[in-house]
C-alpha cells in the first residue's frame, strides 16, 4: 500500500497538548527517567543527551570543603552555575557552603524556593521590583542570611527609597578602571560608605569584588596583579574601619571565582586589619568542573595542587551522518553545548546499544552549528551511523542553561537522581 501525503495547506491544527519538559526523555517527554536506567543503552533516552557523574561531583563538593576548613574560609557558593536545586541544596549539606550566591533578584528568589537559607546577591541592587520583595522577604524571615553590593551613592538612594522599613546587610564593591561593577577610589569608597553608615536602612559589613574580570593569566604576571587587587580591597576595608563605618567589629572580605580562589584566600586570610576579618569565597563552576577552561586554570589544576576536581559533565550524541571519509557528523550543536570558550573534546565511542565502550582517540570537534557537531576523525575509523559519542564540555556556566533536565548517573551510567533547572 503506498503512502498518502498530499501537500495541502489546509490551515488545520490538532488539539494543542502540554510541551514536553525534558528533551532527552522519549515519549512524552513529561517524567524524569527513572532511577537506575542505563542511559547509554535504555529505550527511553533521546539523543542527545547531557548527563552529570555524581561520583565527580561528590568528590568536587568534597575538595572545596576541605579546602575552605583548611584555610579558615567561608563559602558562598555560586548558584548561577547550575541552577539546580538538587545541586545546590548539596553544597549546603555536603559541600560545607555558608550559603549560596546570586547574580539577579531572580535568581535569589529562585534559591529561596530551593530552601536555601543564606544568600548572597553578588551584584548591585537597584530593581525597584527586586528591592521590595527582598526587603518584605528579610522582614518575613529575619533568621534567613541576605547580603548584596553597592557601588554608588545612587544605589544607596534606591535601596533606601524601596526597602520601607526593612533592613539589610551591605558590601561595598571595589573595581579597577577598565573592570567591572565596583568604585574605582578610596575617595569614592569613603563617600558611599559615609552614606550607608548614615542610612537606617543599611548596614555596611564588608568590602568585595570580582578578581576575574582583570582577564589576568596563570603566570607570575597575572598572579601578581590578582594580588595587587586583592590588597585594594584590604586596604579599603582598613580605610573605612579606621573611620568606624562598618556596622559592627567585624569585616567581610569577598572575591573568588572559579579561578583564583587559592590567590583570594591566600591575600584574606593574611590581611592585617583593625577588627576580624571572615573571608567569603564565591566559586560556583567547581561543583561541575570541566574538560577545557578550568581543566586549565582552576587552581586545584595547577602543579603541586593538594586537592583535585573532576568533571562532572559530559554530552552524549548520536552519529548522523558518514558523509565523506574522515568527517562525521554528531545530533548535537550550539542549542546542546557551550562554545563560547572550547568546543566539546570528544573522549568516547560505543556502539548503538551502549555498548563496546572505546576511547575517542584523535577525534576532533571542529565546529558546531545550532544541532550540528562536525566531527573529524581517522579516514579509517569505523564509527558507525547511529553510535554514540561522549565529550567533555568546557565551561560550565553556559551548559546547564541549556536543560531543563539532566540525569545524574553513577560510573556504569545509570541514573541515581534527577537534576532539574531554574533558568
Amino acid at each position: 500500500m503506498s503512502i498518502q501525503f498530499p501537500l495541502v495547506a489546509d490551515g488545520k491544527l490538532d488539539a494543542q497538548q502540554h510541551a514536553p519538559r525534558f528533551k532527552s526523555v522519549a515519549g512524552a517527554g513529561d517524567a524524569p527517567l527513572p532511577i537506575g536506567t542505563a542511559v547509554l543503552s535504555s529505550e527511553q533516552v533521546f539523543s542527545p543527551l547531557l548527563l552529570m557523574k555524581q561520583s565527580a561531583l561528590e568528590n568536587n563538593l568534597r575538595q572545596l570543603a576541605d579546602f575552605c576548613r583548611e584555610q579558615g574560609v567561608m563559602l558562598a557558593a555560586h548558584g548561577k552555575t547550575s541552577m539546580s536545586p538538587a545541586i545546590l541544596r548539596r553544597a549546603i549539606t555536603e559541600g560545607g557552603a555558608w550559603g549560596l550566591s546570586a547574580a539577579t533578584p531572580a535568581q535569589v528568589r529562585a534559591l529561596r524556593q530551593f530552601g536555601i537559607r543564606n544568600v548572597f546577591l553578588a551584584n548591585q541592587l537597584v530593581d525597584p521590583a527586586g528591592i521590595r520583595w527582598m526587603g518584605e522577604w528579610q522582614k518575613q524571615h529575619p533568621d534567613h542570611g541576605f547580603l548584596c553590593y553597592v557601588d554608588s551613592l545612587q544605589g544607596v538612594r534606591l535601596l533606601e527609597q524601596h526597602l520601607g522599613d526593612s533592613q539589610i546587610a551591605v558590601l561595598l564593591e571595589m573595581s579597577v578602571s577598565g573592570g567591572r561593577t565596583g568604585c574605582r577610589t578610596q575617595a569614592t569608597a569613603l563617600e558611599i560608605a559615609t552614606a550607608i553608615a548614615a542610612s537606617p536602612a543599611l548596614q555596611l559589613v564588608g568590602v568585595a569584588g570580582y578578581e576575574g574580570a582583570l582577564g589576568a593569566g596563570r603566570d607570575s604576571a597575572g598572579i601578581a596583579r590578582v594580588h595587587d587587587y586583592c590588597q585594594m580591597l584590604i586596604a579599603t576595608a582598613a580605610r573605612l574601619a579606621e573611620k568606624r563605618l562598618f556596622a559592627s567589629d567585624h569585616i567581610i572580605l569577598s572575591a573568588g571565582g572559579g579561578a583564583w580562589f587559592d590567590v583570594v584566600t591566600a591575600c584574606f586570610t593574611e590581611a592585617q586589619l583593625p577588627f576580624p576579618v571572615t573571608p567569603l569565597i564565591r566559586s560556583g563552576a567547581y561543583m561541575a568542573h570541566d574538560n577545557g577552561l578550568y581543566a586549565r586554570i582552576n587552581p586545584f589544576s595547577q602543579p603541586g595542587a593538594t586537592h583535585h576536581f573532576n568533571a562532572a559533565l559530559e554530552i552524549w550524541g548520536r552519529v548522523l551522518s558518514r558523509p565523506e571519509p574522515g568527517l562525521a557528523f554528531v545530533d548535537f550543536g550550539r542549542r546542546d553545548v557551550p562554545f563560547d570558550q572550547d568546543l566539546p573534546n570528544p573522549m568516547w565511542v560505543r556502539d548503538a546499544d551502549g555498548s563496546a565502550p572505546r576511547a575517542a582517540g584523535a577525534m576532533r570537534i571542529s565546529e558546531v552549528n545550532d544541532q550540528h557537531a562536525y566531527l573529524l576523525l581517522p579516514e579509517a575509523d569505523e564509527l558507525k551511523v547511529g553510535d554514540w559519542v561522549g565529550c567533555g564540555i568546557s565551561h560550565p556556566c553556559t551548559a546547564f542553561d541549556k536543560w531543563r533536565y539532566l540525569p545524574l548517573v553513577d560510573d556504569d551510567y545509570c541514573v541515581t537522581d534527577s537534576l532539574e533547572t531554574a533558568f
